[in-house]
């Protein structure tokens, strides 16, 4: 039950639609229903926004089915997720609860299953992924992310080995509200993105790599180690928890990219009364007077130039 469903019912007390009878008996199942094998947490869209999603490994197809079939049977809109599940595991859950979309079948990765999808919303999601081998968790970020009606823009293979690759979208990277990063290997895409975007940066290791990559332990490492400042890191091939990351700081953030930027400030008027012109560089590269030129977004700091935009120099 969310908020709205909520709200509808108790609408419908106060102008007698509902009985109070019915009224109790909808919120008695409000907390939790106890189906013996599983408490199926329906209070959870009320206090986090999300609704419950049923993680299919360790599960039965049965228990998958019936706690899919649960969550189906409470009032409301919120999509319902059966994540990771195997071939069984799936029939067995459209079997009884029809209608859900299945994305994702690689082999060992599971399938992400999703019932009652959100409609459209307007916010502009990137997930770009290293390598083609990151791409059953950046499949299951996005199916995620669809089933709560976000359309995630997709940057497939545009790992560090080719980094031109990536340059190539630095606009659309500019352009987005949130950017979820799947990288297995050493991880450095997520620090190169970092640098390129102003929005928030979600990144998620892989286990694709050899030896040294210890499973996805390297690139979470450098993840966490990342020089870009405000890195959200989630573990190793979690495509779901990166989903839910960004949902989550797109429930509570306020745009400040310039493009979305309140337009009734004016821009501030230059004091013409003390302002003197300023001559440009001379032919050899020089400012006038001998000083050098600062590059862009530095401070010249006894020689050393530190960048001044919050990031580590």
């Amino acid at each position: 039950m969310d908020e709205d469903t909520l709200r509808t019912l108790l609408d419908g007390v106060r102008a007698g639609t509902v009985a109070p009878d019915d009224a109790v008996a909808a919120l008695r199942r409000l907390p939790y229903a106890d189906l013996g094998f599983a408490r199926v947490d329906h209070h959870r869209a009320l206090r986090q926004g999300l609704a419950e999603a049923v993680y299919g490994p360790g599960k039965s197809p049965e228990h998958c089915a019936a706690i899919v079939a649960e969550l189906m049977a409470e009032p409301g809109e919120r999509p319902v997720l059966l994540t990771r599940a195997a071939p069984d595991q799936v029939a067995a859950a459209l079997a009884r609860s029809p209608g859900g979309v299945v994305t994702g079948a690689a082999p060992g990765a599971g399938a992400t299953v999703a019932w009652r999808p959100a409609g459209p919303r307007d916010e502009a999601v990137v997930v770009a992924t290293a390598g083609t081998a990151d791409l059953p968790v950046a499949e299951e970020c996005a199916a995620v992310l669809a089933a709560h009606g976000i359309a995630a823009v997709r940057l497939t293979d545009v790992g560090v080995a080719g980094v031109h690759r990536l340059l190539g979208s630095a606009d659309v990277l500019a352009g987005a509200d949130a950017v979820v990063v799947v990288a297995g290997m050493e991880g450095a895409l997520a620090s190169i993105v970092g640098g390129i975007t102003p929005a928030p940066v979600v990144a998620v290791p892989t286990s694709a790599g050899y030896g040294a990559s210890l499973g996805g332990v390297t690139a979470l490492l450098g993840m966490l180690a990342s020089c870009a400042a405000g890195l959200t890191v989630v573990g190793i091939d979690n495509g779901f928890g990166a989903a839910c990351a960004v949902l989550r700081m797109l429930g509570t953030m306020t745009p400040t990219t310039p493009s979305r930027a309140p337009a009734s400030s004016p821009a501030p008027t230059p004091d013409t009364t003390t302002a003197a012109p300023t001559a440009g560089p001379t032919s050899d590269g020089a400012s006038p007077g001998g000083a050098p030129i600062a590059s862009p977004g530095l401070t010249d700091v006894g020689g050393v130039d530190v960048q001044a935009n919050g990031a580590h120099a």
